[in-house]
């Protein structure tokens, strides 16, 4: 993309009302490598590619296991990944201290998506670049939820994201019609991650 002066920071809008910086975090995750999320009555299951950057180098962790019963598939940049994931964990374990309980996977997909959100209102900062697919199972069933670097959370029962994801959305749909945004309407007994 071209810079021009409307994208040096997040707060400033250009006159066509777009926010450069989170357009550009959105284009860091449909490059990331693809991930892709599946339910079921029973099931959540998440997929990354596993693939490494160069011959001589290792591959990048992609799949982040924030609590016995949830976990997280990153697609964009792998450091603001981690440094959610470690987020996520964090939370986990201070509701599981405090309340003795764990935390709902709505609860953990709005934590996320609020510390996003607050990355486009403050100067100093910048949007994490990462898309995150949020999968577990809690007391209300499973559950797949996709959050974007805006702050968005968008439930799913079968999702994609990262390059090349548009292929992987149209054989779902083809396939089963699973691209339906529902949620919270079977009962799982199992996680698979």
């Amino acid at each position: 993309m071209f810079r021009n002066q409307y994208d040096q920071d997040v707060l400033t809008w250009s006159p066509q009302g777009r926010l450069h910086q989170v357009e550009y975090a959105l284009e860091a995750v449909k490059q990331g490598g693809a991930t892709v999320g599946c339910k079921n009555a029973d099931y959540v299951v998440l997929v990354t590619l596993k693939r490494a950057a160069a011959e001589l180098s290792h591959h990048q962790q992609k799949i982040f296991k924030v609590d016995k019963n949830m976990g997280i598939a990153i697609s964009g940049l792998t450091a603001d990944g981690n440094l959610l994931s470690k987020y996520l964990r964090n939370e986990c374990i201070n509701h599981r201290f405090v309340y003795d309980s764990s935390l709902t996977v709505g609860r953990i997909a709005t934590l996320v998506a609020d510390k996003s959100q607050i990355c486009t209102q403050r100067y100093s900062l910048r949007p994490y670049g990462v898309g995150l697919l949020i999968a577990g199972v809690d007391q209300t069933g499973c559950h797949l939820l996709q959050t974007c670097p805006s702050g968005n959370i968008y439930p799913f029962h079968a999702v994609a994201i990262g390059a090349r994801s548009q292929a992987c959305k149209t054989y779902l749909e083809r396939s089963a019609g699973l691209l339906v945004n529902k949620s919270r309407e079977e009962v799982c007994t199992c996680f698979v991650f």
